[in-house]
């Protein structure tokens, strides 16, 4: 009963926007995660549909259990594998059984349609019919993508070898080939399961989606560099960046919450990572200008967001819901925002890659276009050109991802860099002034431009400074009368 009792609060939560569905079920330290999360998000799914089974039914007046258990049970009576729960709630749904399958069949009759599948709305079904493969990351910490697929040919898998188009991401059971743009990814049929496999628990693959493996690849931290992890758990991000660093470096990772980030120390151990430093902190009060951080030249910035790529969450939403969700959208992008400035005060920072699970705008090119505008040295990087889905016009150098053009999860990425031309820029006025002059600066003008400050413009400084020939015309009358005073002495010493 467990199982369901979690289920059902984690439908709750979800339903109330305290959170995504994937972050509320590593938080909840369920047994079998895998279990929890494919119920939830099953459940999640049809929802529509079970709440008019169980409201024809008057199944909550009869049973007195809340909505959201009445709909995890339902469901799994149903539409899943079975009830798994005994004693009196097994009893007291089994008791009612016979009218909620004759609920679900006039439904079905109504609609015309033979499977549960027709009943959902039409959005929905077309996720349903377009599942995504089983991506799986070679832990190259561990392994290597050789003896990796060595491995898996021996147990009875056939490798096709590498992609080279979106249809050959189509595979048969037992069947895989290696990604056609990330190499160190192997692409398997929807139904494959690895979470019982010795390759899983020993750490050497990495069950990780496509376009969640995209940010660290493209930052490409080099080893031995200083990296940030600003919004680290779960962790496969982290992982994926120390497997490019080669455990050399630091990694600095940061998240908020204590659990999750308890499940992170886990999953790198696991992995065999080194290189991390772990804290339980909020990266907007992690200060850019401690020592500890002077040599941080990239960061990984992947913060909250909606989850509204997530293919398990996306159904048709109500004119109410759209309100909330549009309410809820701008207080994350503003959050996202404020990350996102954050992250670029480091002094020495290089490149930052941002990402969200999102397909919002307002997430995505609407944030990186307001951090353009308010850190004028830095500038979007160009991105992976082969890639079939760009950012929205005008900042098509970003990534986006999608279910129908990329075979993955909704996702959206960003690489910000230095912008070298702004130093260029503030260097052009000195060489302006500087044009041939014949008489030195004076001592006193070098001091002044020695504590001018950089921020000031070169205008001021050259109306600060006195010209050449005012400095000429203060020198000239003093020179003349001790030139005369020396010619009085020579002849007083002559006549003597």
């Amino acid at each position: 009963m467990a199982l369901y009792l979690k289920a059902a609060e984690i439908l709750e939560k979800a339903e109330m926007k305290q959170g995504a569905v994937k972050t509320l079920v590593y938080d909840s330290k369920f047994a079998n995660i895998k279990q929890l999360f494919a119920l939830v998000c099953e459940t999640q799914k049809f929802s529509s549909i079970l709440e008019e089974i169980i409201e024809s039914t008057k199944l909550l007046k009869h049973t007195k259990i809340r909505i959201h258990l009445a709909k995890v049970l339902v469901y799994d009576l149903l539409m899943g594998q079975g009830l798994k729960c005994g004693g009196s709630w097994k009893t007291l749904m089994m008791k009612h059984r016979s009218r909620l399958q004759a609920a679900l069949a006039r439904m079905k009759v109504k609609q015309k349609v033979s499977s549960n599948e027709g009943l959902l709305p039409a959005s929905v079904q077309q996720l349903v019919g377009n599942k995504l493969p089983r991506y799986v990351r070679v832990n190259t910490l561990k392994t290597t993508v050789e003896d990796t697929v060595d491995y898996l040919k021996r147990e009875g898998f056939s490798y096709l070898g590498q992609a080279s188009r979106l249809d050959d991401l189509t595979l048969k059971e037992k069947h895989f080939v290696m990604d056609q743009h990330l190499p160190e990814l192997l692409v398997f049929s929807p139904k494959t399961d690895f979470h019982d496999h010795f390759l899983y628990k020993a750490g050497h693959i990495i069950l990780q989606d496509k376009a969640s493996c995209l940010p660290a690849y493209l930052l490409n931290p080099p080893p031995g560099c200083h990296v940030i992890d600003a919004c680290a758990a779960p962790g496969n991000k982290s992982s994926h960046l120390a497997a490019i660093m080669k455990n050399k470096g630091k990694l600095f990772a940061y998240d908020l919450d204590a659990k999750r980030l308890a499940t992170m120390s886990t999953l790198l151990l696991r992995a065999g990572v080194t290189c991390q430093q772990l804290a339980n902190q909020d990266f907007l009060k992690v200060d850019p200008y401690s020592p500890q951080f002077k040599d941080v030249e990239y960061i990984l910035l992947d913060p909250s967001c909606s989850g509204s790529g997530m293919v398990c969450l996306r159904g048709d939403v109500s004119s109410a819901d759209q309100e909330k969700d549009q309410a809820r959208l701008a207080s994350l992008a503003s959050f996202q925002l404020r990350c996102l400035n954050h992250g670029l005060k480091f002094p020495r920072l290089k490149r930052l890659v941002y990402s969200t699970c999102s397909i919002h705008s307002q997430e995505n090119e609407e944030v990186v276009t307001a951090c353009l505008q308010q850190n004028p040295d830095f500038r979007l990087a160009p991105l992976m050109a082969q890639w079939p889905e760009r950012g929205l016009e005008p900042l098509t150098k970003c990534l986006r991802a999608s279910t129908a053009k990329t075979r993955t999860h909704g996702f959206f990425v960003a690489l910000l860099e230095k912008y070298s031309e702004a130093v260029e820029k503030k260097q052009e006025p000195a060489v302006q002034i500087s044009e041939p002059e014949t008489t030195p600066l004076s001592p006193s003008t070098c001091q002044k431009r020695t504590a001018a400050s950089e921020e000031e413009s070169d205008t001021s400084e050259t109306e600060d400074k006195p010209t050449p020939a005012a400095e000429q015309a203060d020198c000239t009358p003093g020179k003349k009368k001790r030139k005369r005073k020396r010619k009085k002495k020579k002849k007083a010493a002559t006549v003597e």
